[in-house]
């Protein structure tokens, strides 16, 4: 099929300037079918250009809209990606090769979560399985992508389901998970207060480990609850992994809300010391009055965009990586999204289409 149309110009060292940048500008070229060419990708990175995880992101959304792509190769700083049809359902495995020059393979819940929205809203049902990380310091990980993510998704109408085949602990892991995702009629939120606490819960995976070493983590999680008077409902759980590893997880689920943290086990790092840094994260969070935390915030945006009404919702910390994911959203559609609040600060966002 011809491609027709002037490509939509996007900025990729703009704001952040990072992979969200790119993620949410394919999402967007796919829902909209809007001929899109991104330049300047990661200019201001230590590791320039396009890496693994963009090219797991782009084949995925390729193959949804039959797109033609010109560029593609890790490195490149620029790609053109044309939509020729609107969106459909996939059932893909979405691999790819090591990013041996830059910092490793894919997050396979990254991945997945940039595709789950757009997939929901196609109709039909999908299944996704990805390779990555799974488990890992500051990016989105299984256990909270399955509980955090996705519960927060089921509010607005958009239900998909995460199961974990193998743990991938670190940038450079071989972890699979796989997604199913329903057709999905899409909701928006009122969030902007948090209404009664639901539960505390926190799970704390290990791999290739004894089991005292998880149950040491639920004991402590006990401990760290009942001092800031919180009842943590844990549990341990061992995972499939090519490899030693332990995560955890803590999160709150509220009537209009939820908000977490996590923590990645390392070799010579006590099991104490892992939970305490995620329960303290995760307490930071709590003692706000927002209704999500930052990452949250960054995910619920594009279902915002394609819900049925308006979405409100308070974050603890309007982020530079949130800001910018606004702007490329603005660059495809009329949207109205209002954020009263400062960088660096809390903020009220609403999404009205």
């Amino acid at each position: 099929m011809a491609v027709v149309g002037v490509p939509l110009l996007i900025d990729g060292s703009h704001g952040e300037g990072g992979a969200s940048l790119v993620r949410t500008a394919l999402a967007m070229a796919t829902l909209t079918q809007q001929p899109t060419r991104l330049i300047n990708i990661r200019s201001e990175a230590a590791h320039r250009g396009l890496r693994s995880e963009d090219l797991a992101i782009l084949k995925g959304f390729a193959l949804s809209c039959a797109a033609e792509v010109n560029g593609g190769e890790i490195g490149e700083n620029s790609i053109s990606f044309f939509p020729t049809r609107s969106p459909r359902g996939l059932n893909e495995h979405l691999d790819v090769p090591d990013d041996e020059d830059g910092p490793g393979h894919a997050n396979a819940l990254v991945v997945a979560n940039a595709l789950t929205p757009i997939l929901a809203r196609t109709g039909v049902f999908s299944t996704l399985n990805c390779r990555g990380e799974t488990y890992g310091a500051n990016v989105l990980t299984h256990d909270y992508f399955a509980n955090v993510t996705l519960s927060a998704f089921k509010r607005m109408g958009l239900y998909a389901y995460a199961s974990m085949a193998a743990a991938g602990y670190g940038i450079g892991s071989r972890g699979e998970v796989g997604v199913e995702i329903e057709p999905s009629h899409v909701d928006g939120l009122q969030w902007s207060d948090r209404g009664k606490l639901v539960a505390v819960r926190a799970i704390v995976a290990t791999s290739e480990l004894p089991d005292l070493v998880g149950q040491r983590g639920v004991a402590h999680l006990a401990r760290l609850g009942y001092y800031a008077n919180l009842g943590v409902d844990a549990e341990t759980i061992k995972v499939k992994s090519r490899s030693p590893g332990a995560f955890v997880t803590v999160w709150a689920e509220f009537e209009r809300g939820f908000g977490g943290a996590t923590a990645l086990g390392a070799r010579g790092v006590r099991m104490e010391s892992v939970v305490q840094g995620a329960f303290q994260t995760f307490l930071d969070w709590y003692q706000t009055d927002a209704t999500v935390d930052p990452f949250l915030a960054d995910q619920l945006l594009l279902p915002a965009v394609l819900a049925e009404g308006e979405t409100t919702f308070k974050v603890s910390k309007l982020t530079q990586r949130f800001l910018t994911i606004v702007w490329v959203i603005k660059q495809f559609l009329p949207i109205h999204i209002t954020i009263k609040g400062q960088e660096g600060g809390p903020g009220l966002v609403t999404v009205r289409r």
